[in-house]
């Protein structure tokens, strides 16, 4: 997927991240207890609790808060347990949108999240009506000016699953969910540093919308970011200046 807008809707959607990052520390907490007692307290063993932990760090979370949500999630402390739900729709221009929530209340959660997509112009579909529209994968993305004949070699030689190059200069390169650290790492000791990394759900297509359908949809993608119980909002919307 190769977008002419890619470096600047990546920016901003960083900027936006960045503005939100006291939000994000409750958040956080939560999926760091929910992967902790999925899969056991030691990052080393557990790729979703490594990537919970530094995407924790990244925002400069605490580490006693760090500590204290994986000891929750290991049953040393006492804690809430949390029911993770998907729920699928539809945004502005027909765009794709997927919402990770962790709750505790199903009911409250799903009341919240569909009150968010019918105030701003959007419709709640149902199970599977968009996933398949997604890859779950990991995304580096490279500012415009990296060497990419260097990059995909050092990219391919750590495992990555593909190497993009945009229209805009920038380049992307594709890891597995669970490889992302790893392959980060070795790019950064390679001598390549990610201007902006994440495990997403990426769009397979994406819709552009500019001016009034652009300002729209980010209403509604701000809404339903803003509920408490939502972890992460996915979509195929690619918002143009």
């Amino acid at each position: 997927m190769a977008g002419h807008s890619k470096w600047a809707n990546i920016q901003h959607r960083k900027g936006r991240q960045d503005e939100k990052r006291g939000a994000a520390f409750s958040k956080l907490a939560k999926e760091i207890t929910v992967a902790a007692k999925m899969g056991g307290g030691d990052p080393g063993f557990n790729p979703r609790l490594r990537l919970a932990v530094d995407k924790a760090k990244g925002v400069n979370m605490p580490k006693d808060k760090i500590d204290n949500a994986i000891k929750k999630g290991t049953g040393e402390l006492e804690g809430v347990s949390y029911e993770e739900i998907r729920y699928e729709g539809y945004g502005i221009g027909g765009s794709a949108v997927m919402v990770d929530c962790l709750t505790d209340n199903r009911t409250r959660t799903v009341a919240d999240v569909r009150h968010a997509f019918s105030k701003y112009g959007g419709n709640m579909g149902t199970d599977g009506c968009v996933a398949y529209q997604f890859k779950h994968c990991g995304q580096l993305l490279f500012a415009p000016g990296t060497d990419e004949d260097a990059l995909m070699e050092a990219a391919l030689e750590a495992g990555a699953e593909d190497v993009v190059g945009n229209d805009d200069g920038s380049i992307e390169v594709i890891t597995g969910p669970w490889e992302f650290t790893a392959i980060k790492e070795a790019l950064e000791k390679a001598g390549f540093s990610a201007e902006f990394g994440e495990v997403t759900m990426k769009p397979d297509n994406v819709i552009e919308l500019a001016g009034d359908e652009a300002a729209r949809m980010q209403k509604l993608l701000d809404a339903l970011e803003g509920l408490d119980d939502v972890q992460e909002v996915y979509t195929s919307a690619e918002i143009v200046d």
